[in-house]
């Protein structure tokens, strides 16, 4: 309650208002010499009479409403299930001076009336999300290299394979550090980072002790043409599973994206190759992604049109311990539409979708995506890139169909309402692995909150 009395006094105040994904890269220093409202004295808490420290504050709450009609294709006899989730956070900002920074954020997300129980991305009943410091290491103009140390939530690119997971409930963090340089049109991160085993107790979650996530992200801004990324990731998971069996995975991933937003011609370019070891085998899989479209800004309700092609490998051969299925690491869950029922690994995907801006504040989204197998040899995985499904039994390539539209609509700058519905046709491979398969339909509706 006491979040949304500050939004709802917020909401009359003319502030002009930007919130981040990772809302610790918000920064109101600028408040400094500003007219104080009782919002900007929230968001610029003065700590000493020069100003040299100061402290900010922020929050979230946000309510959602699940449905789902045979989630898992009737491979489980789930038929119906609905539920309710909700998510609270509220985090600090201290700033001690221009070159040391202490970010801290807590976060509660619980889940209520599911028929299967709570998944790891539904319910964490209250834990430190983010708890870091920040120091300057070199500062000059608008160049600066700091070091981070602490539990944070990291997230790169577009989610394709280090992600936030901001659509499920809980989302993911670590524990570890991160150097990062920033610059006007380059900028580069250098980490080291341990997965925190995810509990849904309170403030049980702890760090694995083991170095299994590492790597660098640099992105390079070119004028008037786009922007570059280049990274290298690295993981190791002591017991991974794939169709192939389970074992000792060690796996390196080098990638590049190629990417525009704005009006005119917008564009998506994306590959990554992976090498490494799995038990006694090798590995040695990919993927490419090209997401091409136009934005007519100036034409009557702002249509975007686009067409996505995924190609994701898969294993080839059954049984011979080395590794050509591709592991997405950290996805974001809702990478092939808001509640997708098929991850990206081993897949062949061809997606149109296009967005109107019925009003200012009302965008409306229709996607259709077309789903295939991209190897006869492996199986079907879940959207966080777990094992689900084998496939090496079956010669059918086609998985289904899936049909969606939503709607997202800001009611003001601290409020927005999203709701939206799935339907999923069954294809060949279902309907061959599960027996009486049934379609599935996802529905949901969310409220949000943030100041």
């Amino acid at each position: 309650m006491f979040i949304i009395a500050i939004i709802a006094f917020a909401c009359n105040c003319l502030y002009a208002q930007s919130f981040r994904l990772m809302r610790y890269d918000e920064n109101y220093g600028y408040l400094a010499d500003s007219a104080r409202s009782f919002y900007e004295g929230v968001k610029y808490i003065p700590l000493s009479a020069s100003k040299a420290l100061y402290a900010s504050a922020g929050g979230e709450a946000r309510y959602e409403f699940v449905a789902f009609n045979n989630e898992d294709w009737g491979a489980n006899n789930v038929g119906h299930n609905s539920f309710a989730l909700q998510r609270y956070d509220l985090h600090f900002d201290v700033h001690l001076g221009n070159r040391l920074r202490v970010f801290t954020q807590f976060r509660s997300a619980l889940q209520d009336g599911s028929s299967t129980g709570s998944s790891p991305v539904d319910e964490d009943h209250l834990n430190l999300q983010n708890l870091f410091v920040d120091g300057v290491l070199f500062h000059k103009e608008d160049k600066s290299l700091t070091l981070r140390l602490g539990r944070q939530e990291i997230n790169y690119g577009s989610g394709r394979l280090i992600s936030v997971g901001e659509g499920p409930n809980a989302r993911l963090y670590f524990t570890g550090g991160k150097l990062f340089y920033k610059s006007p049109r380059f900028m580069a991160d250098a980490f080291v980072m341990m997965a925190d085993a995810i509990n849904p107790g309170t403030f049980d979650n702890k760090p694995t002790r083991s170095i299994n996530l590492w790597g660098s992200y640099a992105t390079i801004i070119i004028p008037r043409q786009g922007n570059l990324d280049l990274y290298y990731l690295g993981i190791n998971r002591s017991n991974a599973q794939f169709e192939e069996g389970t074992a000792r995975e060690v796996r390196h991933t080098l990638g590049f994206r190629y990417w525009k937003n704005g009006g005119g011609f917008i564009y998506n370019l994306e590959a990554a190759y992976q090498f490494g070891t799995f038990g006694s085998g090798s590995i040695s899989a990919w993927t490419a992604s090209a997401d091409v479209g136009y934005s007519f800004e100036d034409a009557p309700l702002s249509p975007t049109i686009n067409l996505r092609n995924d190609y994701i490998s898969g294993d080839r051969n059954a049984g011979d311990n080395n590794l050509q299925t591709f592991n997405p690491l950290y996805p974001r869950g809702g990478y092939f539409g808001f509640s997708p029922q098929v991850g990206p690994v081993n897949l062949i995907d061809l997606h149109p979708y296009a967005t109107l801006n019925l009003l200012p504040q009302l965008q409306f989204q229709a996607d259709v995506v077309f789903n295939m197998r991209y190897s006869l040899n492996d199986g079907l995985y879940r959207p966080s890139g777990n094992f689900n499904l084998p496939g090496s039994a079956s010669r059918q390539r086609y998985i289904g169909t899936a049909y969606l539209a939503s709607l997202s609509y800001s009611v003001n700058r601290f409020t927005s309402l999203n709701t939206g519905i799935q339907y999923f046709k069954t294809g060949a491979f279902i309907n061959n692995v599960i027996p009486n398969a049934k379609d599935g339909v996802f529905f949901n509706i969310q409220l949000g909150f943030m100041f």
